[in-house]
């Protein structure tokens, strides 16, 4: 038989009229002794009320946002009538961020039979892929006890967790999505404190303001460009090719290959240089493995390009680019920059991009530093070339520079191998006719 008693708010020292924020049972949930019903927030702390006794909730009378005082009937409780001894445990609140730890008093339990001793049951083991707790930040998440408890349980860092909660709380909801999101790749585990927000700013305040929604392109290219800039220790070297003889051979091959149907932009003589590099550097046509132990070296050359549309930046990738001639590249380069302008790139054709060129010539500039397209390791960025005084030995002769810049992984790639590779790349743009010559 079951004995129906109510749900007391206990004493809770010196406060009253306390913010019900989070209800953590429901009608008919079974619970034990001590577990959390419900939790409440003061200026000070937040604290779990506790069962009573073990049993069936039959009622919680008190919703989100209400407020209760010591002595407040919450709802009911079905209890066995063998179980007769009441017990009003005390309410621990455990502190927030510059808060103070406030304990409520109560009644002392009465006297039981020591129960046997039994083996202390193992902790449970954090998944592999959950971030390692951050116990300074940890102390000072905005999340009840019985949250806390949660989370350590999961083996979760709750200042990864972003709360939904009033107030931003995090519950035990959130908690447990979180953890389902990370095993089910759902998600990456983070394996750094959060980062600061950006504070949100009425514009309209200061003067006539205009919203426009963002492309679906940028929706997407966004968060991976933050990522990868957050992620990858970014390192940029930047250098110049003497590009005169290449640009001379450039203008009388054009004509031709004008007659041919394809455009012979300098864009094309680019890759194949970087193509040519890259066998000589394969680190930066390689990717870090996902457990950061060992470097993937990709024996193809599949190059990416920015092409840049009214909806946004796009990267179609020309596969197999190490078996092409100039002529090709410069194919491959029209066709599927025409592509992307028309929005009928397939998926294939924007995977698998072992290196991205980033070329801005043909708008300006002189010098930029390009976020890397993880996982690659490295990209190269292209500015508008000019006529510069260059010292060859005995004058200052007019050459056509071309700058370029090499962004790359330091966690891959350090400075001398880096400047090694934008060295090389110089010394085979230098040489246009070795450039042709090289077999696809």
């Amino acid at each position: 038989m079951a004995n129906v008693i109510d749900i007391v708010i206990p004493d809770l020292g010196d406060f009253s009229d306390v913010e019900v924020i989070e209800l953590l049972v429901k009608s008919g949930d079974k619970v034990a002794r001590e577990d959390g019903l419900i939790t409440l927030e003061t200026d000070k702390a937040a604290m779990d009320v506790p069962a009573p006794k073990n049993g069936v909730v039959e009622e919680i009378s008190v919703a989100v946002g209400d407020t209760v005082s010591a002595g407040d009937v919450i709802g009911r409780l079905a209890v066995e009538i063998s179980d007769t001894v009441v017990v009003t445990p005390a309410i621990e609140a455990e502190p927030m961020q510059g808060e103070t730890t406030v304990v409520a008093p109560s009644p002392a339990p009465a006297a039981s039979a020591p129960a046997a001793a039994s083996p202390p049951k193992p902790a449970p083991a954090s998944p592999k892929s959950l971030p390692a707790i951050d116990e300074a930040g940890f102390s000072k998440a905005h999340a009840s006890p019985s949250v806390r408890k949660l989370a350590r349980e999961l083996g979760v860092d709750l200042v990864q967790v972003k709360g939904t909660g009033l107030k931003d709380r995090i519950l035990h909801a959130d908690v447990k999505a979180f953890v389902k999101a990370i095993l089910t790749g759902g998600a990456a585990a983070p394996t750094a404190a959060a980062l600061p927000q950006v504070p949100v700013i009425d514009f309209a305040k200061f003067g006539e303001i205009e919203t426009k929604p963002l492309t679906r392109i940028q929706k997407i290219s966004g968060p991976r460009l933050q990522a990868s800039w957050i992620n990858l220790p970014h390192v940029t070297q930047h250098d110049l090719a003497d590009i005169t003889g290449l640009e001379a051979k450039r203008q009388e091959l054009k004509g031709p290959a004008k007659e041919k149907g394809i455009s012979l932009t300098p864009l094309a003589f680019i890759m194949k240089a970087c193509i040519a590099t890259l066998k000589e550097f394969p680190k930066a046509n390689a990717s870090l493995s996902e457990d950061g132990e060992s470097l993937v070296f990709k024996k193809y050359f599949h190059l990416g390009f920015a092409a840049n549309t009214e909806n946004g930046l796009m990267v179609p990738v020309i596969h197999d680019a190490d078996r092409m001639n100039v002529y090709e590249l410069a194919q491959a380069l029209g066709e599927l920059s025409a592509a992307a302008r028309d929005g009928k790139l397939k998926a294939q054709q924007m995977q698998g991009a072992s290196f991205t060129i980033s070329s801005l010539g043909g708008i300006g500039g002189t010098a930029f530093t390009p976020i890397i397209n993880a996982p690659e390791v490295a990209i190269l960025g292209v500015s508008r070339s000019t006529m510069q005084p260059v010292w060859n030995g005995s004058k200052f002769a007019p050459r056509l520079m071309l700058p370029f810049s090499l962004s790359y992984d330091h966690r891959v790639i350090d400075g001398a191998y880096a400047v090694r590779f934008t060295t090389h790349l110089s010394q085979v743009l230098s040489n246009v006719e070795a450039l042709l010559e090289a077999a696809p």
